[in-house]
Formats: structure tokens, C-alpha cells, sequence
């Protein structure tokens, strides 16, 4: 269902978003903290370089603040509406959800908004 060459791929994996074929990051473990920003500076098969611009994943906070809120609102809808707790216990819920997906907001942030300024070429594939 979702296969190089899509948008959602590269989100999702955090491939190069030019050719989907090597991991953006040097550890693709998010939970190891000390390396859950670490990217390769350009990818060994395209050449394509990450960082577009001095201080581009900058940019990546505003698509943070949403997916955020968007793992938040889940967590409110699970714990609230679903499993039927207190406001008190959803808010607990929320928090830790926020403290648990921390490392994996921040990189799903960075895919999102590295994807909506590269687009996939196939062409870069066959070389």
C-alpha cells in the first residue's frame, strides 16, 4: 500500500525524499536521544544534501506544534472517550503520550517538512 515513490514513504521511513533510498538519519532508532537529530549531510546514492539552507529544520517547529497537537487530540480521544477516564486521568494521558512519541514527533516533523520542498525522481533511482 505504501511503496517508494510516494510522498508518504519518505514521511514515514525517513528516506531521502529525492530517491527513497537511504535513511536521512545516522541512527534510525529515534529513542537514541543523543542521535535523534543527527542527519547525513547529503545521501550516498543522489547526492542530494538535507539541509537546503543554513538553519532550514528550523522551519520543522511549526509542523511539530501540529503533529503534537494532533498525537494530543488521539491520546484525548482514546483516553476520554474510548476507555471512559476522568478529565484528570485524560490529561495524564495526554501528557505522557507527548513525553513517549517526543523523539518520534520531532523526526516525523522534520520528514514532513523536508517533503513538501523535494519531490521524488524516479530518474535518480536508476543511476
Amino acid at each position: 500500500m505504501i511503496r517508494k515513490g510516494m510522498k508518504l514513504y519518505s514521511i514515514l521511513f525517513g528516506v531521502c525524499p529525492k530517491c527513497h533510498q537511504e535513511s536521512m538519519y545516522v541512527n534510525k532508532n529515534p529513542y537514541v536521544l543523543s542521535d535523534v537529530v543527527k542527519m547525513h549531510e547529503k545521501c550516498s546514492h543522489c547526492h542530494t544534501k538535507y539541509q537546503i539552507e543554513p538553519s532550514f529544520f528550523y522551519g520543522s517547529m511549526y509542523v511539530s506544534y501540529a503533529v503534537g497537537i494532533a498525537f494530543a487530540v488521539a491520546a484525548f480521544i482514546i483516553s476520554y472517550n474510548i476507555l471512559e477516564s476522568t478529565l484528570t486521568t485524560a490529561f495524564i494521558a495526554i501528557v505522557a503520550t507527548l513525553v513517549c512519541f517526543f523523539p518520534i514527533i520531532m523526526r516525523l516533523s522534520r520528514n514532513i517538512w523536508i517533503n513538501i520542498f523535494m519531490s521524488y525522481d524516479k530518474n535518480l533511482v536508476k543511476k
